[in-house]
């Protein structure tokens, strides 16, 4: 029997979700690592150990997980949460600017399961709970080069959930819809930017900043954090709040041409 408290090691845990998800999983009965890229400037959280973190770099990414495993000698659950926002028609991001998002957002996942699943295999289980977004599951006008990596974090999490399986490791997703964070404020915008889309951008800033005022707390989406990574019979998804739980059906149930009236009609697009 397992006498230690198990360990959750959560990335991007200084504000947002990531912080909600932290102290979540404290009062879940996990000893937390929570990251950060300046851990020092962090505020801190009774039970939380914040490390640095760059999920853009391997080398930072072996050190962490070293450390961690180090100190408290497991990973049962990591939380894959750290993130970049971008917005903006595709157009406009270069490719250079599209990488740097992938490189957060998809890679960043990719170097830190790669990191942790040699030691969830070797104590026999473990989960990677990935944050994504309903934004992986439908378009995203004027967010395109988002909601391709969250595209992308979809179908990686899907596929190698069912190479994990046998090995006590699930893969898992946590969808929200959007999320009363900081998320507008801080996302890239375009390096390329365009005249011609200049108009219907500043148009999807406001719908998006509209949004994110009036959406769910990060605690609705901590909660189903702590959901998926204790549920003894876990789901390969899990939405988080009633806005994504209708945006997960509707995408499955409307006829295609009437979702996507109701897409332009949502970001205010003309025709």
């Amino acid at each position: 029997m397992q006498t230690t408290p198990r360990v959750a090691l959560v990335t991007g845990a200084s504000s947002g979700i990531g912080r909600a998800a932290a102290l979540a999983l404290v009062g879940a009965g996990f000893a937390v690592v929570g990251t950060s890229r300046n851990a020092a400037k962090a505020e801190p959280l009774a039970g939380v150990t914040f490390l640095d973190l760059d999920v853009a770099s391997d080398a930072s990414v072996r050190s962490l997980v070293g450390e961690v495993i180090d100190r408290f000698g497991r990973i049962d659950v990591l939380v894959n949460n750290a993130g970049v926002g971008a917005v903006g028609a595709g157009e406009e991001s270069s490719t250079s600017q599209a990488k740097e998002v992938f490189d957060i957002n998809v890679f960043g996942v990719m170097r830190m399961t790669n990191a942790v699943l040699p030691r969830m295999r070797a104590q026999g289980g473990g989960r990677v709970v990935n944050v994504s977004s309903v934004l992986g599951l439908i378009p995203a006008p004027y967010m395109a080069v988002y909601a391709a990596a969250k595209h992308a974090v979809e179908g990686y999490a899907e596929s190698v959930d069912h190479e994990l399986r046998e090995h006590g490791v699930r893969m898992l997703l946590v969808e929200p819809a959007y999320t009363n964070t900081s998320f507008e404020a801080s996302s890239m915008t375009p390096d390329s930017p365009l005249p011609i889309y200049a108009a219907q951008r500043a148009v999807s800033r406001d719908v998006l900043a509209t949004a994110v005022r009036n959406a769910d707390s990060p605690d609705v989406v901590a909660k189903v954090i702590v959901a998926a990574a204790t549920d003894s019979r876990p789901k390969l998804r899990y939405t988080a709040g009633s806005m994504a739980k209708r945006v997960s059906v509707l995408r499955r149930i409307v006829p295609s041409r009437a979702f996507d009236g109701q897409i332009r009609k949502l970001n205010r697009l003309a025709g």
